[in-house]
């Protein structure tokens, strides 16, 4: 394992540092993180308050679409939540609390859009899957991934 995989492995683990780019992006200055990362404002599951987390873009099928995966698979709390409530809000670029509907993809569909990652972001590849494979213990072939379409509403 590569001392950046251990080192984002660490990083992903500690919640201050995982919470940082909320206040950025809180701080309307989401635009610095371009269109390869993106907030998700969803609804807590049982407490009905606004959660969010900040995500990185796996894929970009449509304009009005974003792919994303759970790096903590189905036991993230966001992606929990999205399960109980798929209307969420997605900040990115210069897009704030746009209004969208969180779909679940199927195994082929998260498979297609890795496949596409994995050819336009080798590198980065690489670097991501050493440090999600370290951080969670599972590979990433099995981690799931959603689909964020805007819905305009």
């Amino acid at each position: 394992m590569t001392t950046t995989a251990n080192l984002g492995a660490r990083a992903l683990q500690t919640r201050w540092f995982v919470r940082a780019p909320i206040w950025i992006y809180r701080a309307g200055l989401g635009f610095l993180f371009g269109s390869r990362l993106l907030m998700l404002q969803h609804t807590g599951r049982r407490s009905g308050a606004r959660r969010f987390v900040v995500l990185e873009v796996v894929d970009r099928p449509a304009a009005n679409e974003y792919v994303v995966v759970s790096g903590f698979g189905t036991k993230a709390q966001w992606y929990r939540n999205i399960r109980a409530n798929a209307k969420v809000r997605i900040s990115t670029g210069t897009k704030r609390a746009a209004p969208a509907i969180a779909t679940v993809m199927t195994d082929q569909e998260a498979a297609t859009a890795l496949e596409h990652y994995i050819r336009n972001h080798p590198k980065a590849w690489d670097t991501l899957r050493a440090t999600i494979e370290q951080a969670t213990g599972t590979p990433v072939h099995n981690l799931p991934m959603v689909r964020l379409r805007i819905t305009g509403d």
